[in-house]
């Protein structure tokens, strides 16, 4: 079971999963699921598969796969390179023993890389014209024969057993990739910003497992090392019209074909991180002005923050000195929505008071980082006006003291918050600059929802056998 998951009415109601998600259990299913939670298999029955593949999907449980059906020689390792012979070669004796197909994106010392891929025993596929990553990575795709791709950067290092913690998940014919945790490489001479991007690497997607998939916790993995299945990956896995943020579309486009896609961060890949700021910030930059061709590709995913018009309603009465009227819209919310669970759960209002009150409580940070990042350069605008100078350094600052308040106590506050400052005012500018490119302001709108989706029994149950009719026939349900 996954943390996160909260049980109700004597462990026959789970809530947990992100987004949130609210499951009542029939007496056989609770069985099955007490038994789970205590470290029990699945087993071969087609009704425990099927409520096992439910609650995985949902994000409540989370799976803890056997032995792998696969080894290291069902995997061939693409690794797509421009320059950087010396990390190449680093990445290649880390690899040693196993089928490599090294692509060179343009090089300015084409002879450099051939050498190093001789020595290192890899196949070499050359691109004359530098094409970028995405087309890098189809093309050494395009020389794979084994039933599984590993992508690896090549300023990756891969932990020797990282492979280990990965395969098993293919055990899963419905899981199409599946990321180890990227992590800095500890540095010769730290510093500050070794030492911030230690604890918040835009690669690093935290300790914790779980799905990958949009609005969710766990929203993107990076490309900079990933195992994909073959059959899932396709002709062209990724977009070659993309230069940033082509593994952020890839995931979304084999969530949205119905794969699973998995972070593992017992797995390690360790990765060369940013040694000077003004570098630092330009990639940060970089990244930021992915935002608007993908929200282009994906709408509704990139904005900076989704929220309830509930949640939305209370935040912004607090905002406005009004704590009185956001406490009466937090009850009235409360009892509408425990209203609409009245019949699906024996205590309508303490999971009411649970799902509103307490997700109303934990958005507020999450919610101003988000909204920051993306508005930060007018924010840094309105630090030169008197009157909106004090509400602006309150959103920039607030978000990186609070994130140092909750564990990040190796880098003292004012230098994390004032890194943490800059990251978010670098990527808010590659925003606004991607905005301008891609002609529009999705990333810069909040979405709000207005009305949450509540089954009931009926029609739960009519959901659930459209779904496990689908997967008899097709195998995707």
């Amino acid at each position: 079971m996954d943390p996160a998951t909260t049980r109700l009415d004597q462990g026959r109601v789970l809530m947990g999963g992100s987004p949130l998600r609210l499951l009542r259990l029939s007496p056989r299913a609770g069985t099955l699921v007490e038994r789970w939670g205590a470290g029990g298999t699945v087993g071969s029955g087609k009704g425990g598969q099927l409520l096992a593949r439910r609650l995985v999907a949902a994000g409540v449980f989370l799976p803890r796969p056997g032995s792998p059906t696969y080894g290291s020689d069902d995997v061939t390792v693409v690794i797509p390179v421009r320059d950087r012979p010396e990390q190449l070669g680093r990445l290649l004796s880390a690899l040693e023993g196993m089928r490599c197909v090294v692509v060179d994106d343009g090089s300015n010392e084409p002879g450099r890389t051939e050498d190093v891929t001789e020595r290192g025993r890899a196949d070499l596929v050359r691109l004359v014209v530098n094409s970028g990553p995405s087309a890098a990575r189809n093309a050494g795709l395009a020389r794979v024969s084994t039933p599984l791709v590993a992508f690896v950067d090549s300023d990756c290092v891969p932990e020797r057993d990282w492979l280990d913690h990965l395969l098993p998940h293919f055990n899963d014919p419905l899981v199409a990739a599946v990321a180890p945790r990227v992590v800095p490489l500890p540095p010769a001479a730290p510093s500050s910003l070794t030492r911030y991007e230690a604890l918040r690497s835009s690669l690093d997607r935290g300790a914790a497992p779980g799905l990958v998939r949009p609005l969710s916790r766990i929203p993107y993995v990076p490309s900079a090392a990933l195992v994909v299945r073959r059959e899932a990956a396709g002709g062209e896995l990724f977009d070659p019209q993309l230069r940033g943020g082509e593994d952020v579309d890839m995931v979304w486009r084999l969530a949205d074909a119905g794969w699973d896609v998995r972070y593992e961060p017992d797995s390690i890949v360790l990765h060369d991180g940013p040694e000077r700021v003004g570098p630092w910030l330009a990639r940060r930059a970089f990244y930021g002005t992915t935002a608007g061709p993908l929200s282009a590709r994906h709408r509704g995913a990139l904005s900076p923050l989704h929220s309830s018009a509930w949640t939305a309603g209370v935040w912004a009465l607090v905002l406005a000195r009004r704590p009185f009227l956001a406490a009466g819209v937090l009850a009235t919310s409360i009892a509408v929505l425990a209203r609409r669970l009245n019949g699906l759960v024996d205590e309508p209002v303490k999971a009411a008071a649970q799902i509103a009150g307490g997700g109303t409580a934990k958005s507020a940070l999450p919610a101003l980082g988000g909204l920051t990042r993306a508005w930060s350069p007018g924010l840094v605008v309105a630090l030169c006006w008197r009157r909106t100078r004090r509400a602006a350094a309150v959103a920039l600052l607030a978000p990186g003291i609070a994130d140092w308040m909750s564990g990040r106590g190796e880098l003292d506050p004012i230098r994390y918050t004032a890194l943490h400052a800059a990251d978010d005012v670098a990527y808010g500018a590659g925003v606004w600059l991607g905005c301008l490119r891609a002609r529009t302001v999705a990333p810069l709108v909040p979405r709000i929802a207005f009305r949450a989706r509540v089954w009931s029994n009926q029609s739960l149950r009519a959901h659930l056998g459209a779904a496990a009719a689908e997967t008899d026939q097709t195998g995707h349900g």
